[in-house]
């Protein structure tokens, strides 16, 4: 049996970052998601799919995220349900994400920005063992010399 989705779409607002009291971090958000084809009058429809991140991924989208920035999500789908105030019977269909990543650069600060394709993966869930490696702020960019003459010794190759 298989439960994955893959998402890619913007921010309908910003993450909601909240604690268990148990002190664990669960963030929430809609991800806003285009669909394939338009309707009859001719407009682009989109599907609006709550997503729920835990732990150290909850903390880093609540602290990155921003309504309107374009975000995949990877992760399972889950349905839950609850009786609410009124006795019903209330369900719930949301995307647990493990894997979210920024596809754009940070929209605040406007200079320098340029247009770049920012893409900085957070694997979450505390036991994947991912980390940001991407480069970030002062951090130098490993492809900065693209195109230029690599001095490797014939010792480094592996043939």
């Amino acid at each position: 049996m298989l439960n994955r989705v893959i998402l890619i779409g913007r921010l309908t607002r910003d993450p909601e970052l909240r604690y268990t009291p148990s002190g664990v971090a669960v963030t929430q958000f809609t991800l806003a998601v285009d669909r394939p084809f338009t309707s009859q009058s001719g407009e682009r429809e989109a599907d609006f799919i709550p997503v729920v991140t835990w732990r150290q991924l909850a903390e880093t989208c609540a602290n990155y995220l921003r309504k309107g920035r374009l975000t995949a999500v990877e992760g399972r789908i889950q349905v839950r349900n609850y009786e609410n105030n009124e006795g019903k019977r209330v369900y719930v269909t949301e995307v647990i994400a493990d894997n979210v990543r920024f596809l754009e650069s940070n929209r605040e600060g406007g200079a320098g920005g340029g247009g770049q394709r920012e893409e900085a993966p957070f694997g979450g869930g505390g036991n994947s063992g991912r980390s940001n490696n991407f480069s970030r702020g002062n951090q130098s960019d490993p492809f900065s010399d693209d195109g230029k003459p690599i001095d490797i010794s014939d010792d480094d190759l592996p043939f």
